[in-house]
């Protein structure tokens, strides 16, 4: 008699386990070149400011989402005295992990005007409403509140987890990363389930519409079942794992934890997701611009490169260590890179790929930052291999909470005192930034740059 399978063995045969993985990047690498950075201060005076974005229509101009639900716009170094779009009065954002998440330029948005805004709205319980704006025609500094149209609504059980970012893709299509809905463990199931849209990565077309979507679905989205007759013998097990008749289309990925922060590398298309981790471990996912989809990047069967919940061993002496990850089955894509919360910190930030013109000794490095600890990690693959180096401990009070990267190629970064405790007006708390990153060797004389922790 064959033995009967765990549970957790057969989802990680249907779900794809990780065969011959390489372990992933942890901090204490090295990067090639030696490269020292810092943090120049772009603009002060924000309000709990999550994510950045710059259009590529040459004017220059840096955009800040502050949480509450405004967008400012920086130019020339100066913060403009009335915002882009001023959404408080429809935003919900009395506890952290609410507000304004992001915002995105159109791939055209130099001929069109459309610009996509995120956000958790206040008459819909804090549901991810993912609004489309154009903007004015009588001033290119102002969206006009009069041209939304709600392109999506995600609604949620619990006030966290949302996820949040959105971005344009190198193939024109809208990528929205939502978080598994919230409380704390994935306690609906929502990373493996593929009926829902939470826990997952989805791709939409933001430039059609489909029977009552106000978007399209990519034809060539991974979960899609089209309507067909049933065949019940002579189909191969293969043919049979791609059907999925209740799949939610617009998924293009799942297994996540909470995608607040993603990007894409605009040399290669490969996209970077920070996925923020249980009570142990962050991970950093990397697709690569070659997927078709589909990836489950193994939430809430593991977190990082190891198993959830985690397994603790019974040592002589009667303490509890964390049993070795290699001895259990691994469910999904591994990460390229994970850090413990015991000392690296609690809440991965995505920052980006660098691939600007003005700083080559950066070209291709990608930076993550830490909320909790205010560490920025740059990495790099060498000889098939992910190192992960710290580059920045930044001193207490400095907590990363987004990034945008400019056409030029700058990586931003926000940061904010951000409270997380309770309800709370974000205008009473101390007043945010944005930086850019900068080799050190590069930063101009007078410059502001961020402090670091003593040593």
């Amino acid at each position: 008699m064959k033995p009967i399978l765990t549970l957790l063995t057969l989802t990680a045969l249907l779900t794809g386990a990780r065969a011959a993985e390489t372990k992933p990047a942890q901090p204490g690498g090295k990067l090639p070149g030696n490269v020292a950075i810092s943090l120049v201060k772009v603009a002060d005076d924000l309000v709990d400011p999550v994510s950045v974005a710059a259009p590529n229509d040459g004017s220059g101009r840096v955009f800040v989402i502050e949480r509450p639900g405004v967008i400012q716009i920086i130019k020339g170094g100066k913060k403009l005295k009335k915002p882009f779009l001023d959404l408080k009065d429809k935003t919900i954002s009395s506890f952290l992990e609410l507000g304004m998440f992001s915002m995105a330029f159109h791939p055209d948005f130099k001929s069109n005007g459309k610009v996509y805004v995120a956000y958790a709205d206040l008459w819909f319980n804090g549901a991810t409403m993912i609004a489309e704006y154009k903007v004015s025609k009588a001033n290119p500094d102002r969206l006009d509140p009069e041209s939304v149209k709600i392109i999506m609504q995600i609604d949620f059980p619990y006030c966290n987890h949302h996820g949040g970012q959105i971005a344009f893709g190198p193939d024109g299509y809208l990528y929205v990363g939502v978080g598994d809905g919230g409380w704390e463990g994935d306690v609906i199931n929502a990373g493996q389930d593929l009926h829902t849209l939470l826990g997952k990565m989805l791709r939409i077309d933001v430039n059609k519409s489909s029977g009552d979507r106000a978007y399209d679905i990519p034809k060539d989205n991974p979960f899609i079942t089209p309507l067909q007759q049933m065949t019940l013998f002579g189909v191969s097990e293969e043919a049979f794992s791609k059907v999925h008749p209740k799949a939610k289309p617009e998924i293009w990925a799942y297994g996540l934890r909470n995608p607040w922060t993603f990007s894409f590398d605009s040399k290669t298309g490969d996209m970077f997701i920070a996925d923020i981790g249980q009570n142990h471990w962050e991970e950093i996912n990397m697709q690569p611009a070659s997927s078709k989809g589909g990836e489950n990047y193994g939430w809430k069967f593991m977190c990082g490169s190891h198993p959830f919940p985690m397994i603790l061993k019974k040592n002589a002496d009667g303490t509890e260590t964390s049993a070795d990850p290699a001895n259990f089955p691994k469910v999904g894509v591994a990460p390229i890179a994970e850090y413990s919360h015991v000392d690296q910190g609690i809440c991965v930030i995505n920052l980006g790929v660098y691939r600007g013109k003005e700083y080559p000794e950066l070209d291709g490095v990608y930076f993550a930052a830490d909320w909790g600890s205010g560490k920025v990690w740059g990495m790099k693959q060498e000889a098939g291999k992910w190192q992960m180096q710290e580059m920045l401990d930044l001193a207490d009070g400095m907590r990363p909470t987004g990034s945008g990267i400019g056409p030029d190629g700058s990586i931003y970064l926000t940061h904010a005192t951000a409270n997380y405790g309770g309800p709370v007006d974000p205008y009473t708390s101390e007043r945010g930034a944005v930086w850019k990153i900068v080799p050190t060797s590069k930063v101009a004389k007078g410059a502001s740059t961020a402090p670091l922790a003593a040593k």
